[in-house]
This record gives structure tokens, sequence and C-alpha cells, in this order.
């Protein structure tokens, strides 16, 4: 008879390690609005901190960093995909604009 095997057990310190991590986050992303930043850099720090908090989530609370490769590829390449072609339609968006003011406008 095969024994039953029993699930993964994580240290209770990775967590509390983790959950510090998206405190300090957190806290980093409230002090760019505290420190009144504008513009790109503001958008920048704020996007940043927020797809570090997002991928540490995934990654522990998910268990994601436990799990196959090919289960990873499933789940985190499809948004990339998506991610991508967006960019290319922002791209091309820029052209079309142009080539619609440029034909409406009579020049």
């Amino acid at each position: 008879m095969m024994a039953m095997q029993q699930p993964a057990q994580h240290p209770i310190g990775l967590y509390f390690k983790v959950w510090g991590l998206l405190f300090v986050l957190s806290a980093l992303s409230y002090s760019v609005d505290y420190m009144a930043l504008q513009g790109m850099l503001r958008w920048s720090l704020i996007v940043i901190f927020m797809v570090l908090k997002a991928g540490l989530i995934v990654a522990v609370f998910m268990h994601m960093m436990w799990e196959r490769l090919a289960l990873i590829y499933a789940i985190l390449l499809p948004p990339l995909a998506l991610l991508v072609l967006m960019l290319l339609m922002l791209l091309e968006s820029d052209y079309t604009h142009l080539s619609r003011l440029t034909y409406f406008s009579g020049g």
C-alpha cells in the first residue's frame, strides 16, 4: 500500500516576512502621495509598487512559487500576450489618428 502524501507545509515565518514586505511596499506607495511627487515619476513609482505587491501575492499566497513551470506559463503567458497586443495597438493607434487628421483636414 502506498502511504498518503501529506501536502507540503510552508514555514509560517515566510508568510510573516511577505506580510511585512507588503506593508513596507504599501507604505512606500502611500509615501509617493505624501511627498507630493508629480508627473511620470509619481505614476511610475505607483505602478512599480503595485506590480511588486501583486507579484508577491501571486507567488506566495496563491502558491505559484511552488507550482510546475507549465502551470505558471499557462497562467502568466496569456496576460503577457494581451499586454504585448495592447502595446502594438497603442503604437498603431498613433498612426491611425495622424492619418485621419491628415485626411479629414484636407491637407
